[in-house]
């Protein structure tokens, strides 16, 4: 059986017809704990993780979760979101080693995207058309290493609380973002971590910067995906500016799911294109 995994940072179960099984983060303070599945009630997270002036935190999936997702496949395609930031990846291998042991003849593919969210998606996209069209899994597993090589992903923040919280940047610098009502817009690093481009004012001055960097980066019309944090308006609003430029554009926009709605927080957009 072919199977399409990844963790539940890729905001999705299913793509076009085809089921996509999941492996699920969780998000931890020290009173409380949220799985990242569908049950997930992500506004009342959302005001919780506000009001809380702790440290919080999250989790990869748990070894036992990605063997769960495996069983029964003996062609298996699994996109994880990075290893920069996360644990996801490591345990991943760790069950396909496991694995392997007990389906010796099974062959597992792990794609760490030094991403998370819409890259995934496109990622995942791009190994199912692949294997739709009937392409082997070793072509596969080489086509996915110079497919990444062309994706990329920005992102625009309303709020580092989240992040400030989790360690991964300054608190003080998190509140004055918070106070001045600016957006941080920033990249994946080469490296998988979150890497701030530049600060913006304004809605206009948002779409202007991030069209900025992802022509800089290569795009020139191809996929975009958007997910939102309750930001369906602005998501739309830079989906509209995009065809206006490229009137031909392929593009998705959607809510974010747990793990994504942590790091992006509320009215944050995060975005992933070909280029």
């Amino acid at each position: 059986m072919i199977k399409f995994i990844a963790d539940s940072s890729c905001d999705t179960r299913k793509i076009n017809d085809t089921d996509i099984n999941i492996a699920s983060l969780r998000i931890y303070t020290e009173e409380r704990d949220y799985l990242d599945d569908e049950n997930l009630d992500i506004h009342e997270m959302l005001d919780y993780l506000l009001a809380y002036k702790d440290r919080s935190y999250t989790a990869c999936p748990s070894t036992e979760s990605w063997l769960n997702a495996f069983e029964g496949g003996d062609e298996i395609y699994v996109v994880t979101m990075t290893s920069g930031l996360s644990g996801t990846y490591n345990s991943a291998c760790v069950a396909r080693d496991l694995y392997l042991e007990d389906h010796p003849d099974s062959k597992i593919l792990i794609v760490d995207t030094l991403s998370t969210g819409p890259e995934m998606r496109l990622m995942l996209e791009k190994i199912i058309d692949l294997k739709k069209a009937g392409k082997s899994f070793e072509f596969i597993e080489n086509e996915t290493k110079a497919y990444l090589s062309s994706t990329r992903l920005f992102f625009a923040f309303k709020s580092l609380h989240n992040l400030a919280q989790n360690g991964r940047v300054n608190k003080i610098v998190a509140s004055l973002i918070g106070k001045l009502n600016i957006s941080i817009i920033g990249t994946a690093s080469k490296e998988g971590t979150i890497e701030p481009i530049a600060k913006s004012r304004g809605v206009k001055n948002v779409f202007s910067k991030l069209i900025e960097e992802m022509t800089k980066a290569g795009f020139a019309g191809g996929k975009v995906r958007i997910c939102h944090v309750e930001n369906e308006e602005l998501a739309s609003g830079f989906g509209a500016a995009l065809k206006n430029l490229f009137p031909n554009l392929d593009i998705n926009i959607y809510p974010a799911r747990g793990l994504v709605s942590y790091y992006a927080e509320r009215y944050g957009i995060v975005i992933a294109c070909e280029c």
